[in-house]
């Protein structure tokens, strides 16, 4: 498809060129063209059109006609837009599958003019959110590769550096005595043991790890949004009140940076943020003593399912409950302790019950598991297909039910098939991939990494190994006696896996299909 346009656009120049060239040649002659045109009163009135004349009017096809490349690059550009669209995907995930088509900078220009000339208000809301979305990921693209050239180009200087450091001392080893070189070693075994200590404990926190400039660029649009000048009306508490999820710890350590190097704004934004965080915090503690006001644990969490409905199930209210846990736990209160456990895990739950997607539900419960024999068995839960108890109340149905004929039932299914559960883990790494923990759990991507190699495990032991087209093509050629009903077997097999058997794809060429039949699934006899 590239190519294509590639090859439309050469066509598009040459077609440009030559009607300059045209122009060129008859300027002496033709540069003014006088049409008579008659006016109210009857009078011949000449009208000039001249080379202002075409630069102000709308047509810039100089040869005049409109139905050539540019309608089909339009008619790629819609295409491929529409498959953004109406994509199942995350569209952050599509943009990467197709990130050189999705990035290209002709078809940026014409989805914000597509945009800024659409009459529906909803089109040209949703055209805007996607160009952001697509510069988003452009940017977040740019400054990784920043970030890898600069870990690589700070790799290399150390690698230089330890190598200089190894040659004088080797240099200085030579010049030593044996006595010298015994009281060298005995320091250095007993510097090697202080220092691992050290390092165990003096491990750098967030909070005290450096910003890059990689982590500032990412910010700046983020500063613009919140940082005056305001609209009229808005004050730097409302600005935090309505973007309270945007203030996330890596923008907090952006802003106090700023505000240390004297900039006011950024102080007031923070010191706006502080009043914002003590307001939750004391609404989310008084929501907290109403919960335990109820006494029995099945009655607080009705409580918790209540609060969460009502839409009080925040960040405040989780931290919170994480807080007193911790706190009963090490004054050694066991029992307290695993009660606010399991009003934490209940609240995060019934929190999760809120999103849309069952995949990003079905990640926050893996990433809350505490081991890996616990996420299996959500895993499993979530992988198993389950039959329909209820039947769909089509027409059909009920007229076969109206016949005693057996209603027909949708195939079972499982609550999150694994290639949505694929997708939603790529969204999950491109969004958050380099948020890190200061315990041992490591960055967010590696967590990710980490699960979707034991999902891959379940989803093996489910569902079977993974087939690629050529491997179904292969199985059904040696299996020649293959019946319908195998043929079926493996199309739901495929289904299940998210893919199409060879046959039931009509998109796939003749390549594609089984020996001796065509794209209808029709035996060929004979020739071509």
């Amino acid at each position: 498809e590239n190519l294509m346009i590639q090859q439309i656009k050469e066509k598009k120049i040459m077609k440009l060129t030559g009607a300059l060239s045209l122009l060129l040649v008859v300027e002496s002659t033709n540069a003014f063209c006088v049409n008579p045109y008659r006016s109210r009163s009857g009078r011949i009135t000449p009208k000039v059109f001249g080379i202002l004349d075409e630069i102000n009017s709308d047509d810039y096809q100089l040869l005049g006609d409109n139905t050539g490349p540019s309608s089909e690059i339009d008619s790629a550009y819609e295409i491929f837009l529409g498959e953004l669209v109406f994509s199942t995907n995350d569209p952050r995930v599509d943009i990467m599958n197709s990130y050189e088509q999705a990035t290209d900078d002709d078809f940026l220009s014409w989805m914000y003019r597509k945009g800024e000339n659409s009459d529906d208000p909803e089109e040209r809301l949703a055209l805007k959110d996607l160009y952001d979305m697509i510069k988003d990921v452009k940017k977040t693209v740019e400054l990784s590769k920043k970030a890898e050239e600069r870990a690589a180009k700070e790799a290399e200087i150390q690698e230089q550096e330890r190598i200089r450091l190894a040659e004088d001392e080797a240099v200085a080893g030579r010049q030593m005595s044996n006595t010298d070189v015994l009281r060298k070693a005995a320091a250095i075994g007993s510097m090697k043991s202080s220092d691992q200590t050290q390092e165990a404990n003096q491990k750098a926190s967030f909070y005290e790890q450096d910003l890059t400039p990689e982590i500032r660029l990412s910010y700046e649009d983020t500063l613009k949004q919140l940082l005056p000048p305001y609209k009229p009306g808005e004050t730097p508490q409302s600005i935090v009140e309505a973007n309270y999820d945007k203030f996330d710890a890596q923008f907090v350590k952006v802003l106090t940076e700023r505000a240390s190097t004297g900039d006011a704004d950024s102080a007031v934004l923070l010191e706006a943020l502080a009043g914002e965080q003590s307001k939750r915090i004391g609404a989310a503690t008084e929501d907290l003593k109403s919960v335990l006001a109820m006494g029995e644990p099945m009655r607080m969490e009705g409580a918790i399912v209540k609060l969460a409905r009502e839409g009080k199930i925040d960040e405040s209210f989780l931290l919170l409950l994480e807080a007193n846990e911790t706190q009963a736990r090490d004054a050694g209160a066991t029992g307290p302790a695993e009660l606010m456990k399991r009003l934490r895990m209940r609240a995060a739950d019934e929190k999760d019950k809120m999103v849309s997607s069952k995949e990003i539900r079905l990640i926050r419960k893996l990433l809350r598991a505490s081991d890996s024999q616990e996420r299996e068995g959500i895993l499993e839960d979530a992988f198993t297909p389950r039959e329909n108890l209820l039947v769909a109340g089509t027409t059909e149905n009920a007229m076969k039910a109206l016949d005693g004929e057996q209603p027909e039932q949708e195939k079972p299914m499982p609550d999150v098939p694994p290639p949505d559960f694929i997708n939603a883990c790529k969204a999950v790494m491109l969004n958050f991939g380099n948020l890190k923990y200061d315990d041992e759990r490591g960055d967010l991507a590696s967590r990710i990494r980490q699960i979707a190699s034991e999902a891959e495990v379940v989803a093996t032991r489910i569902y079977g190994q993974g087939m690629s087209v050529r491997d179904q093509q292969d199985r059904a050629w040696k299996e020649q006696s293959t019946s319908i009903f195998d043929l079926e077997q493996m199309e739901l097999e495929a289904a299940a896996r998210g893919e199409n058997a060879p046959w039931t794809n009509p998109d796939a060429d003749d390549e594609m299909f089984l020996p001796g039949f065509d794209a209808q699934g029709k035996m060929k006899i004979g020739g071509d």
